[in-house]
C-alpha cells in the first residue's frame, strides 16, 4: 500500500486539488480530505473542508494562495474545527448549512448556486450523516464530505434522510466524478450513491431479521452483535449509531402503518 501523502497538494483535475490531512483513525481513514478549488484562471481559491485545529496542516493550507471563500460540508470538527483559524489567517468568510458555523457569510440553503474561485457552485441539502450535511457540485464534480466516502460507509444520524439523499445523488449525470471528505476519488459518484442503497436496504433485511429473533425491543447494541459479527468489534461502536437510526426508521415506519 502506498504512503499517504500528507501535507502535499495534489492535483485531482483541472479545478480541484487536496490537502490530506494528518489524522487517520478508522472513522477518517487516511484522513480528512480538504479540498482546494479553483479555475484554471483565477487568482483567489475555494477551500473545502478545513479540518480540525491543526496548525501544521492548516499553515501548509494557507500556502496555497489566496482564499476567496471557505465551505463547509457538515460540523463535525474533523472538517470544520479550524475553520475560525484559518478564516481569520485569510480573511476569507465562511458558508455552511449551519449558520453557527458562518463568519461573515450566510448560511447555505438547499438549491443554492454562488459563483467562487472562478467557479459556479450548486448547493445539495444532503443530510443523513449529520442534519447540517451538504454535498457541493463544481465544474462537474461532486464534494460529498461525509455523505458518501472514498470508501466503506458512513455513520448515521437518520436513515430516511439518508435514503432520500442517496437518491438525490443518484439523479445527478452518470459519470460524476465524487470528491469525498475522506478516502479516494470516485470516478462515477451516482453509481456509488446506488451501491450505498442497496447496501441500507440489505442492511436493513437484516436488521429486520435480527428483531425476528431477538424481538421487536433489542437494543442496539444486541442488534449489532448479529447483523455486524463478522466486522471488526473496533467498529461496533459507530455500527450501533448507524443500527439506532435503522431501529428508528423501522420503528417509525411500523407506527406510520408502512
Amino acid at each position: 500500500m502506498i504512503a499517504p501523502a500528507y501535507g502535499v497538494l495534489r492535483r485531482v483535475s483541472e479545478t480541484a486539488s487536496v490537502l490530506l490531512e494528518n489524522n487517520p483513525s478508522t472513522m477518517t481513514l487516511e484522513g480528512t480530505n480538504t479540498w482546494v478549488l479553483r479555475a484554471p484562471d483565477a487568482e483567489a481559491a475555494v477551500v473545502v473542508d478545513p479540518g480540525y485545529h491543526d496548525l501544521d496542516h492548516l499553515e501548509k493550507l494557507a500556502a496555497v494562495g489566496p482564499v476567496e471563500l471557505i465551505l463547509l460540508t457538515h460540523h463535525h470538527p474533523d472538517h470544520a474545527e479550524g475553520a475560525p483559524w484559518f478564516a481569520s489567517k485569510t480573511g476569507a468568510p465562511v458558508r455552511a448549512f449551519d449558520a453557527s458555523l458562518c463568519i461573515d457569510a450566510p448560511p447555505f440553503a438547499d438549491g443554492d448556486s454562488f459563483t467562487a474561485g472562478g467557479l459556479d457552485f450548486s448547493v445539495l441539502h444532503t443530510p443523513g450523516h449529520t442534519d447540517d450535511s451538504v454535498s457541493l457540485l463544481v465544474a462537474g464534480q461532486l464534494l460529498t464530505g461525509d455523505t458518501i466516502l472514498g470508501r466503506g460507509t458512513t455513520v448515521l444520524h437518520d436513515l430516511g434522510d439518508y435514503l432520500r439523499s442517496l437518491r438525490k445523488l443518484i439523479a445527478l449525470p452518470d459519470g460524476t466524478p465524487g470528491l469525498p471528505g475522506h478516502g479516494p476519488e470516485l470516478p462515477d459518484l451516482p453509481a456509488t450513491a446506488r451501491e450505498y442503497l442497496a447496501h441500507r436496504e440489505q442492511r436493513l433485511d437484516q436488521v429486520r431479521s435480527a428483531l425476528r429473533t431477538l424481538g421487536e425491543d433489542a437494543t442496539p447494541r444486541q442488534v449489532v452483535e448479529v447483523v455486524y459479527a463478522d466486522v471488526d468489534r473496533a467498529l461496533w461502536a459507530p455500527a450501533e449509531a448507524s443500527v439506532r437510526a435503522q431501529l428508528d426508521y423501522l420503528r417509525a415506519s411500523s407506527e406510520d402503518g408502512q
